[in-house]
């Protein structure tokens, strides 16, 4: 294990809910090795509150958290990204700003969660699902030798997590 601490920034359209989950589990299963950062193309204004109400029955941390821009991540003081990860599809195909560190970048699309429609419980679990899927490649993500593989390997290792856990949702 490194003593490097990695910058990983979880994008998505709106910044409300699937990019504000993974930036809150990465920071928990990375023990310290992953610091967890969100943005949106073109973010919300604010987080859902179906994404704090899911954090808090987990007792995870919500404090700090806020829907903002991916431009913040552009600038000159912006931390240095190692990975950027889109995590909904219409973010995937979208013109991204030019990241200070040139990361390694992978998509892990997820449902998102605050389109689902119907009975609040049913929403609800669409958050649950969407936090699960998250957790899942997170914690495969995590659990990488980061001071054992080359950019290449860490490149195609990132791309099968997003694939494995496509093919567990069908």
């Amino acid at each position: 294990m490194t003593d490097r601490v990695f910058n990983v920034l979880f994008l998505c359209t709106g910044n409300s809910a699937r990019s504000i989950l993974a930036e809150v589990l990465i920071d928990r299963w990375g023990r310290g090795q992953f610091k967890g950062y969100s943005a949106g193309s073109f973010p919300k204004g604010a987080v859902h509150p179906l994404t704090f109400e899911l954090l808090e029955r987990l007792r995870l941390p919500t404090g700090g958290l806020r829907s903002k821009s991916w431009d913040e991540f552009a600038r000159p003081d912006a931390p240095v990204l190692d990975f950027v990860f889109t995590v909904c599809d219409q973010a995937v195909g979208e013109i991204c700003p030019v990241w200070p560190g040139n990361p390694i970048t992978a998509h892990w699309g997820v449902p998102d969660p605050a389109a689902v429609e119907g009975s609040e419980e049913h929403r609800r679990q669409a958050f649950r699902d969407a936090c699960r899927q998250l957790e899942a490649r997170i914690k495969l993500f995590t659990a990488l030798p980061m001071d054992k593989l080359d950019r290449l390997a860490l490149k195609r290792r990132a791309d099968q997590i997003g694939r494995s856990i496509e093919h567990e949702k069908t």
